[in-house]
């Protein structure tokens, strides 16, 4: 028989609170993430130099889809929001070297992307277990690629049209999408994370990460 579902002011007690994060973080490692740390807000590094990369040079999904600039809210806008919550699930995904350092990587007939797919399906889950605990505003952030690349490669993005995002509730922003620094977020907590470029090849690194970050108020 499934859990009686709190009530959302059930939630609002601070010991309970203490206690769900831990449910979460269990959650994320029984998901397949190799790490997780609950973090406060101020660990939320935003800074927009990272929205500015999505510029120069021009990433090939700009414009493309409903969660990528210049769709996404401003980095303005992700500080005022982050500043509204209290903590969040940091999660961290080792993938094989081969999956990040291909040439062919925003090629979907020739390279395929699984550790970015199920990144973005932790992210949901947790942030859908935190909404039926009883915390409305819970709020989830894939780490890796454009939802573009992962989920619609192939068409074209009809959260750009009156038909709204065909994916519905798998998917979020990115984090760097919005202006958040996982990078530095990682290192802050001791994880390593190697650049990748075009011209990194699989033996250069030993694997590649995705991460994700769900919001708990």
């Amino acid at each position: 028989m499934p859990e009686a579902q709190r009530s959302f002011q059930d939630s609002l007690n601070g010991e309970k609170f203490d206690e769900d994060l831990q449910k979460y973080l269990a959650m994320a490692l029984d998901l397949g993430a190799d790490d997780a740390k609950i973090i406060g807000k101020e660990d939320v590094i935003i800074d927009e130099r990272i929205v500015a990369r999505c510029f120069s040079p021009r990433c090939s999904y700009y414009d493309t889809n409903l969660h990528c600039p210049p769709h996404s809210w401003s980095v303005e806008e992700t500080r005022r929001i982050v500043d509204r919550y209290q903590k969040g699930i940091f999660i961290l995904l080792k993938v094989p070297p081969e999956e990040m350092a291909d040439p062919d990587y925003d090629n979907p007939d020739k390279h395929k992307i699984p550790g970015a797919m199920k990144m973005y399906k932790m992210v949901a889950t947790i942030q859908s277990a935190a909404f039926y605990d009883g915390y409305p505003f819970a709020l989830g952030f894939a780490g890796g690629p454009a939802c573009k690349r992962v989920f619609c490669p192939k068409v074209e993005c009809s959260g750009l049209t009156q038909k709204g995002c065909r994916m519905g509730q798998k998917v979020n922003f990115t984090m760097h999408g919005v202006g958040m620094d996982p990078i530095t977020m990682a290192s802050k907590v001791g994880w390593k994370v190697y650049p990748i470029g075009k011209k990194t090849t699989p033996d250069q690194i030993p694997y590649g990460v995705e991460m994700g970050l769900v919001l708990i108020q």
